[in-house]
């Protein structure tokens, strides 16, 4: 205990190391997370049905319907989340997590299923913990960024970590929880590290308002006041997390169909220049004082990526770029506007409107109907083109997302704007009749 407040001490005479600790905490625990989560992905059971299902579908929809409960528990839970447990929830969740990969690999076929379920049931609510140590900073893109890089990166480590120890000699179903066994220390020290973080400081909260827990009443007015941005926003973030799932949990397929399923490295070699691209362009955001115009950036990034995706997907169908490059290049403009969704966004747009309140209760709704979505996917992709490849269907879904973002993104654009408007003029009114009234007095 000393030694967590000496060095949380210690960082706050020093911004500099504490941008690096932060962001190193952020990244380490985060990627322990994955850990837990994706190895199984790296698996194909290729001679395993059930109801007519391939059972490697039917895990990850058991994965991700536990997934999707956690974030509606998290609307209220992590908005709500007054900071001084989060270590504690952290370690207990990933306990509970690894616990039921032990059972995954003890359960006799297909009692697996339930135990995937119980192993995303809290997984979901570790991003949120994550993100309270880092959300209300004028850094806050740099430590985002640098969290989100798991969103490309991790995965991908996952698989060629997963796939490694297979062809080693380790089970399919063994194989998750030898990896959960190896992260477990790391992780361990990873979270000492994030309660080491010194809270945001008063030139912080003057920048970016003030953060804080939100009750029901909170919530609510949040909803009623900023309807139809935070609709915009959650359908855009809907489409974005379908096409990333089906990338993510469907990589070793989408490989192999294009030719590369004896390449363990490929899944991560692949995205390191997406990482890199992504950290550089998004980190520099941090820049930008003024909220509102990093708000419109955000957005015109995002319809940036979505045009990249769009367009790189045109040129691989009609054969004018290779596979490779397709699939870096796509995942460039997949995960430029998924990170900046998943949090970036939130923390501006509280930030321009000075709304009293935290990203968590955004992000988590948004993530709710976005795993659900996720799920939804996936099974009309089983009952409904149960026929076509995983290739094909997601340079289909990478066309139809492309397209959708677009559009939604230049709605956003608009409607964002013209809020922000109604809200200076709605102030200026506000200012002018004090100073009336004050006048007369």
């Amino acid at each position: 205990m000393k030694l967590r407040i000496h060095v949380e001490h210690w960082l706050g005479r020093h911004p500099l190391v504490m941008t690096l600790w932060a962001s190193t905490a952020a990244f380490v625990s985060y990627f322990c997370m994955y850990m837990y989560r994706k190895p199984f992905t790296a698996a194909t059971y290729d001679d395993w049905t059930l109801w007519d299902m391939d059972y490697k579908i039917l895990l990850v929809i058991a994965q991700v319907i536990g997934y999707a409960i956690s974030k509606f528990i998290g609307i209220r839970f992590i908005s709500g989340l007054d900071g001084s447990k989060r270590n504690l929830y952290f370690i207990g969740l990933i306990s509970f997590s690894f616990a039921s990969l032990l059972g995954f690999m003890w359960a006799p076929y297909p009692y697996g299923l339930v135990w995937l379920f119980l192993n995303g049931l809290p997984l979901g609510l570790i991003w949120g913990i994550v993100f309270q140590y880092l959300e209300g900073r004028r850094i806050t893109e740099i430590l985002t960024v640098i969290l989100s890089a798991n969103f490309i990166l991790s995965s991908g480590v996952a698989k060629s970590i997963g796939q490694y120890l297979i062809q080693s000699g380790i089970t399919e179903t063994s194989m998750p929880a030898v990896i959960g066994l190896i992260f477990f220390p790391i992780m361990l020290i990873s979270v000492w590290m994030l309660s080491c973080i010194p809270v945001p400081n008063s030139e912080d909260i003057r920048l970016r308002a003030p953060r804080q827990p939100m009750d029901a009443h909170q919530r609510r007015e949040l909803i009623k006041n900023y309807r139809p941005i935070l609709i915009l926003f959650v359908v855009i973030y809907i489409t974005l997390t379908m096409i990333r799932d089906i990338r993510d949990n469907f990589g070793v397929e989408i490989w192999s169909e294009l030719g590369f399923s004896q390449n363990t490295s490929i899944y991560t070699t692949t995205e390191i220049p997406a990482t890199i691209l992504i950290l550089l362009i998004l980190g520099l955001m941090f820049l930008i004082k003024d909220n509102r115009k990093a708000l419109n950036i955000n957005m015109l990034l995002t319809l940036s990526g979505s045009l990249m995706l769009l367009v790189t997907t045109i040129l691989f169908s009609i054969g004018s770029i290779s596979p490779v490059w397709w699939m870096v290049f796509s995942g460039c403009g997949l995960f430029i506007p998924y990170i900046i969704y998943n949090g970036l966004i939130f923390d501006r747009f509280i930030a321009a409107f000075r709304i009293t309140g935290n990203v968590g209760f955004l992000m988590y709704m948004a993530d709710a109907f976005g795993y659900l979505g996720s799920v939804g996917i996936m099974l009309f992709k089983n009952f409904g083109n149960a026929d076509i490849s995983w290739l094909s269907f997601y340079v289909t879904l990478s066309l139809v997302v492309g397209t959708l973002c677009v559009g939604l993104i230049v709605l956003t654009y608009f409607v964002v704007n013209r809020k922000y408007k109604s809200s200076s003029e709605l102030s200026s009114s506000k200012e002018i009749h004090v100073y009336e009234q004050y006048a007369k007095i």
